[in-house]
């Protein structure tokens, strides 16, 4: 696949602090937003995201939103679970290797369903009828086992799995693709978690560069 370097392009730490005052804009309400309105030239000029976030298909988590960006800002990856699954990570490094985008943020959140769903499953040995959705649990089962296996609080429980199946992703991401891979040895990509919280609206970002 052929790599493009742009030399624009925001560097990972500064497209981070860039989402970091987005999503304060989004809680706060505060200053002018960096939303754009359509403009059909869009469509003729080259895409530069300045990140790409595999997030999760939950509709309360509109990446874009959240994060008070606009048309042509953000290269989105949804599917529940923030799973990394073979065709969002092509899509990822498509966008890392044509688009020149530095930073790539696995973003889950509080109260993840795939997750919840993931907890039962191994609480109770009983699999979901649909194979399709087996094939999102069964992903993330193993990295959250261990922590369900030791019972405990429920809520904690499910906190802790979240984020572990978010650092399971991030990690998955540095590798299990060898195009990301090379592009973070070489210090052109960074690839961190975040959790949004339903609750308070807030990202926080469990990588810091």
């Amino acid at each position: 696949m052929t790599q493009t370097w742009d030399t624009e392009a925001l560097a990972p730490k500064d497209a981070l602090n860039r989402l970091i005052a987005g999503n304060r804009r989004f809680r706060e309400a505060s200053g002018p937003s960096s939303a754009r309105s359509w403009d059909g030239a869009m469509a003729t000029q080259t895409q530069r995201p300045f990140a790409i976030v595999l997030g999760c298909s939950d509709s309360r988590t509109p990446v874009e939103i959240l994060f008070d960006e606009g048309f042509g800002d953000l290269f989105v990856v949804r599917i529940a679970g923030n799973i990394v699954a073979p065709s969002g990570v092509g899509s990822i490094e498509f966008a890392a290797a044509q688009f020149g985008t530095r930073l790539v943020v696995v973003m889950g959140h509080t109260r993840c369903g795939a997750v919840a769903a993931t907890v039962k499953t191994i609480e109770t040995g009983e699999q979901h009828a649909s194979k399709n959705i087996m094939s999102i649990t069964s992903r993330i089962a193993p990295h959250i086992e261990g922590i369900v296996r030791l019972g405990g609080d429920p809520d904690g429980t499910m906190r802790e799995a979240v984020r572990a199946n978010i650092r399971a992703s991030v990690d998955h991401l540095r590798h299990g693709s060898t195009i990301i891979e090379d592009l973070v040895v070489q210090g052109r990509v960074a690839v961190v978690g975040a959790e949004y919280d339903l609750e308070t609206g807030a990202v926080e970002f469990l990588d810091r560069l």
